[in-house]
Parts: structure tokens; C-alpha cells; sequence
């Protein structure tokens, strides 16, 4: 009887039903596999493992559609491993004692498991630690498969028992070299003018799988002559770009998008905010994150910015979407082009960190109020110097607990409008020096 979950037979078995593109094409050994190098080649990890007889369990991390249950599939084959395909979904606890328990018995006879799971991330701590003891044992070699980042979903004893390899969105060359091949299988070249071939391509998005999709429909078309883009657009729908609100491509595009304004790079800049735009993010998210950049990126070399991006948010609130945007995408215009500083959020991070460090060191007395006898007789007040007194309306007193050694926490930079500040900071610098040497 067959095992739970198990792989189909590898002898060459009679199949009359129809099978889609995408599994005729399903790559035989691993050369053939596209793409992925930087895992596959002679000096690429999985090429070191498979050169020296030596495979350790794996994570895959990447996107849909770029040959992680294929290359799997192919370890196995090549490693004389007995294959075996679960879904994290669809599997429970007493799913996988049955999983361990054929695999045990395999390992019995000499047969070594090739254990893998898809979508591995949707296991919880309990499932992923159940794996565990079989890796450590050697009755199953685990090869899981995720898209989510396995820093954030995997356990940390899972991770460390696993070595991590990152698969690749599929370029156009890629995908150009599938269609190629999915040409052959079909007999067929596909009814497409360059742009619309190119634009084919660019529809599935680094996805394999969604390409061969993709052909098999546009092969089936009854057309005369080829195609333009126009045409394809209108018989052919663009996929939704790959986005999650929750997941990776949420943190990873808002980094972009940060990273650009920083850089100062206002294309860049709108292009990863449109991005997030179209993969459904919240305006509002948006907003907030903008104004965040005005504050920690730009401050004080230009204080309008953060005005800027407020007024963008208060007018998103008031149009509402979909011309509200406009006013958002022109603040992030507006901070690519503003002159940086993170002089404050750097002064304002040290300024945390000392007054941690400096516990509860209480203010130096002669700045403190003496409202009552007692007080006074204390201290409080003595020697304080009232600055508006002063002829250039500067005491120089200290401020700093009494015996603190004074700390630098505010360094301005010589960009925008703290080129000044930078300047009135030298001249009070300089004054207080005159003041401490009793000039």
C-alpha cells in the first residue's frame, strides 16, 4: 500500500488524462531547471552538497512559481531519496506521525526520505517542532518550501537544524527561455509581435508556473498574423502584482520607497509609492510613514517638510481616494528634493541612551524654583543667571546634572536650513567658552 502523502510511482506509468503545460514541462533533471544559479551552480550551495554526497535539510524561500517543489522532486531523484510531497495546509499532527512513521520504517530498510512540505511557514511551533527529532535522527531529510521570510515564521531550532537558500524571481531571459522551451513541447510559436511576446512575458511576473499558464492559453487563440500589445491586452488580463498588506513585499516595498526619498531619488521615490499603491495599500499607511520620513530623514535642514507632508494628509483625508493620492505623491516628491539631516533623531537617540545611563541625577540647584523657605536654604535658585539679563541674552550656565561631564547630542549638518542652526550653535559654543574662562 502506498504511504500517506506519498509520491507517485517513479516507473513510467500510462497517463491518458490531460495534463497542464505547466507539469509537462516539469524539468527531468536539474540542469534543465531555469534559472537559479545561485543555488544550483557547480560552486552554489546545492551543487557543493550534491558534488560531495552530502545533503543537509533546506528551507526554500522565495516566490510562487520559481521551481522549489521541482528542484526538491530532482534532490531526491538524484540522491536516490525516496520522495514524498505534504502540504502545511492541508496536514495535521496525526497526519504527520503516519508521514514519520512510513519514513521510519523506509529508513529500516535502507531507504532514505526526502520529507517535503509546502507552505512549511503555516505549520505552528508545536507542527514545526514535531519535525525535529526525525532530522536530527536522519529518518527524514526535510525540504521545506515557503514565501514568507523564514526569520519571521520558522523556528529558530528548526532554522538551525536547516540551511536557507533564496530562490529567485525568474528575469526576462528566464522566462524567455521557458516560453522557448514551452514553444517546442507545442509545436506551436505563439501568434505574438515582439512587444506583445515581450509584454507576455512581463505579465507573469517572474512567476514560471504562471508563464506556462499564460502560453497555454494564448497557444489555444485562433488568430490570423501575429498579435500586437493592443491586441494582447484586450484577450488577456495583467496578472495582479504580488503584494501582502501583512508579509514581506509590505516591509520590503515601504523600505524602497523610505530608502529612495533618503537617497534622493524622487523617481524612485514615486515608483515604489505607486507600487504600494496598486498592490492595495492604505493611503492612510502611507501617510503616516511619510510624515515619519519629513521627521527622522530631513528635520531640521527643512522644517516645511514635515508641514508639507501633514497638509498632503489632511487634504488626503478631505478628497479622499483616488485624488487624494496626488497630494501624498507630491509630498514624497517634495522630501526626495529637501535637504537631509537625522541630526535631531540621532541627538534625540543619544539623548535617550544618557539619560538611561545617568538614572536619576537630579537638575544642578541653581536652576531649580525656590517657592518655599526651606528650599532656599537648600539651594534652590542660588547663582541662577537670568539670560535675558545678559548682553547678548546668553548666561552660558550649565544645565547638565552638577559634575556631568557635558555631552555633544546635537550636531547639526551643513545642508538646509541647520547650516544656520550649525552656525548659531558654533556662535553660542563660543560664547560659553568665553563665559567659562571668565572673559
Amino acid at each position: 500500500m502506498a504511504d500517506l502523502f506519498d509520491s507517485p510511482s517513479r516507473e513510467p506509468q500510462e497517463d491518458t488524462g490531460p495534463r497542464p503545460l505547466a507539469d509537462r514541462l516539469r524539468p527531468k533533471v536539474l540542469c534543465d531547471v531555469i534559472g537559479q544559479q545561485q543555488v544550483l551552480g557547480p560552486e552554489a550551495p546545492l551543487g557543493i552538497m550534491l558534488a560531495s554526497g552530502s545533503l543537509s535539510s533546506l528551507i526554500f524561500w522565495g516566490p510562487p512559481g520559481v521551481g522549489k517543489t521541482t528542484i526538491a522532486r530532482l534532490l531526491a531523484d538524484q540522491s536516490d531519496l525516496h520522495f514524498i510531497q505534504i502540504s502545511a495546509i492541508f496536514t495535521g499532527i496525526p497526519d504527520l506521525k503516519k508521514v514519520f512513521e512510513a519514513a521510519r520504517h523506509r529508513r529500516s530498510n535502507g531507504q532514505g526520505t526526502l520529507l517535503f512540505v509546502d507552505e512549511i511557514h503555516r505549520f505552528n511551533k508545536a507542527q514545526q517542532d514535531g519535525f525535529l527529532p526525525f532530522m536530527e535522527d536522519g529518518t527524514i531529510l526535510l525540504v521545506g518550501a515557503t514565501t514568507e521570510n523564514p526569520s519571521f515564521e520558522l523556528n529558530s531550532a528548526l532554522l538551525s537544524r536547516a540551511q536557507v537558500l533564496v530562490l529567485e524571481r525568474l528575469v526576462l531571459s528566464d522566462l524567455e527561455m521557458l516560453a522557448q522551451r514551452a514553444e517546442g513541447a507545442l509545436g506551436v510559436a505563439l501568434p505574438l509581435d515582439g512587444l506583445a511576446r515581450e509584454a507576455l512575458l512581463e505579465m507573469a511576473d517572474g512567476d514560471g508556473r504562471a508563464l506556462l499558464n499564460l502560453i497555454e492559453q494564448v497557444s489555444a487563440w485562433k488568430v490570423d498574423g501575429k498579435l500586437d500589445v493592443e491586441g494582447l491586452s484586450k484577450r488577456l488580463m495583467r496578472r495582479a502584482a504580488k503584494y501582502d498588506k501583512s508579509g514581506d513585499e509590505h516591509y520590503n516595498l515601504i523600505s524602497a520607497l523610505h530608502k529612495s526619498v533618503r537617497g534622493s531619488d524622487p523617481d524612485a521615490a514615486l515608483y515604489w509609492f505607486a507600487r504600494m499603491l496598486t498592490g492595495g495599500e492604505d493611503p492612510r499607511y502611507l501617510a503616516r510613514r511619510i510624515t515619519r520620513m519629513a521627521v527622522e530623514d530631513i528635520g531640521l535642514a527643512d522644517p516645511q517638510a514635515q508641514t508639507v507632508c501633514l497638509h498632503a494628509w489632511e487634504i488626503y483625508e478631505r478628497l479622499g481616494s483616488p485624488e487624494g493620492e496626488l497630494a501624498l505623491a507630491q509630498a514624497v516628491t517634495y522630501l526626495a528634493l529637501a535637504p537631509k539631516s537625522n541630526a535631531v533623531y540621532a541627538g534625540y537617540k543619544m539623548a535617550m541612551a544618557t539619560a538611561k545611563k545617568t538614572g536619576s541625577e537630579p537638575p544642578p540647584k541653581h536652576i531649580l524654583n525656590a517657592p518655599t523657605s526651606l528650599m532656599a536654604d537648600q539651594g534652590y535658585g542660588a547663582g541662577y543667571a537670568y539670560d535675558h539679563d545678559a548682553e547678548d541674552g546668553f548666561s552660558g550656565q550649565s544645565y547638565f546634572p552638577e559634575g556631568m561631564k557635558r555631552p555633544v547630542i546635537y550636531t547639526p549638518v551643513e545642508r538646509g536650513f541647520e547650516r544656520e542652526l550649525k552656525r548659531r550653535l558654533d556662535y553660542f559654543a563660543k560664547l560659553r567658552s568665553k563665559r567659562e574662562a571668565g572673559d
